[in-house]
């Protein structure tokens, strides 16, 4: 039984039973069972079991923020929110527009032909979810592909791997037909046997580039099964003079250490103009210096730990790297009181003095630290 370590004390959180190869077949057949039933529903009653999968949900959703803390270090607010707000918001707009987006697209009659194009469902989805948002990496995938008329395996990372037992209760508890939507927690190797056998219509996968490149020579060279991938990446922000500077300087220390820099589509590089170089700088650190480093379970938390020891490590071998080719690290490591519950609480840093030689400036740091360079000008 593989147990999940939780970043917040080092200590093992939770257990789960994890599937062979029969157990796991048995699983996907299951799911093409219910959704051979499912793909013949009306997109109203599909629409109706997923409003009531969020009402199941938000009745055991303080209990489920909880163990995703646990899980993976997130802040408990924030844990919560990401149901309240992420989820909520996702799955009721996703519900708002299923009777459009799948409707029949009708096209000119041409020789006395009638023409459309109709969005048949896939079969059964396999859903590879990522730990660092775990229940809106998810729903992203689960809600379409159900509204759609298909059934879903959920492997969820590791780290959050309950998560998936979740989506699955609370399916069940919608009524959902048995099989439709269901947790899935095998190794690679597992999940490697079981795409080979060509059963599944899509697979989605949000992670690393390189977990991605794994995922489409397995997936879509092999089997010419559809993929989605959702990977991580270096995203820059451009500071020029016509912005508007409190908001700028708010949202892009949001943007660069919200859920201790864990994040897809967070900022990993700062260009500000010459002219505001040193005011930006100077009102960027002070902010960052606002951040409550700590037990994500007390309420005055507001950044984590990260995952787990090695991304902590990774965080740190590329200030490390910074520092060492002539960054300056602005913000003085007495500063954040870190906590010593494990090795996985890494302060925020900001570095000035960065050049496109240093890790931090050109690979993916997924941690709360951030280099910041002046530009003469957009070009």
């Amino acid at each position: 039984m593989p147990d999940i370590v939780s970043p917040i004390d080092g200590r093992v959180a939770y257990g789960y039973a994890s599937s062979d190869v029969e157990t796991a077949l048995a699983s996907l057949e299951r799911a093409e069972t219910a959704q051979r039933q499912w793909s013949r529903t009306p997109i109203s009653e599909r629409v109706a079991l997923c409003q009531r999968m969020l009402a199941a949900y938000a009745t055991r959703a303080d209990e489920y923020a909880e163990q995703i803390t646990r899980m993976m270090g997130k802040p408990l607010a924030h844990a919560r929110g990401e149901f309240a707000r992420s989820m909520s918001e996702r799955v009721n707009h996703l519900c708002s527009i299923a009777e459009s987006a799948l409707a029949d697209e009708v096209l000119p009659e041409q020789s006395g032909l009638r023409r459309f194009i109709r969005r048949e469902p896939v079969g059964v989805v396999l859903d590879i979810a990522a730990w660092n948002y775990p229940l809106l990496i998810a729903v992203n995938v689960i809600v379409p592909a159900v509204l759609a008329g298909n059934a879903v395996l959920i492997k969820h990372a590791h780290q959050t791997a309950l998560v998936a037992d979740q989506f699955e209760q609370s399916f069940l508890a919608a009524g959902a037909p048995l099989g439709l939507v269901q947790a899935l927690h095998v190794d690679h190797e597992t999940t490697a046997a079981l795409v080979a056998t060509r059963r599944f219509g899509f697979v989605s996968f949000t992670g690393s580039v390189r977990g991605g490149h794994e995922v489409y020579r397995a997936v879509a060279r092999d089997n010419f099964i559809g993929v989605g991938l959702e990977l991580g990446g270096k995203d820059p922000a451009l500071v020029l003079p016509d912005c508007d500077f409190d908001f700028t300087v708010d949202n892009l220390v949001d943007g660069a250490f919200f859920n201790a820099g864990q994040s897809c589509c967070g900022i990993e590089r700062i260009y500000v103009h010459e002219s505001l170089f040193e005011r930006f700088v100077e009102a960027y650190v002070e902010l960052t210096k606002k951040y409550v480093l700590g037990n994500p379970l007390e309420p005055g938390t507001n950044l984590g730990p990260m995952v787990d020891e090695k991304a902590a490590r990774a965080v740190q071998e590329h200030n490390d790297d910074a520092v060492a080719r002539g960054a300056r690290a602005l913000i003085p490591a007495v500063h954040f009181a870190v906590p010593q519950l494990s090795r996985c609480y890494q302060p925020p840093q900001v570095f000035d003095r960065v050049d496109h030689s240093m890790l931090l400036m050109r690979e993916e740091t997924f941690g709360p630290s951030i280099g910041i360079m002046s530009v003469r000008d957009a070009d």
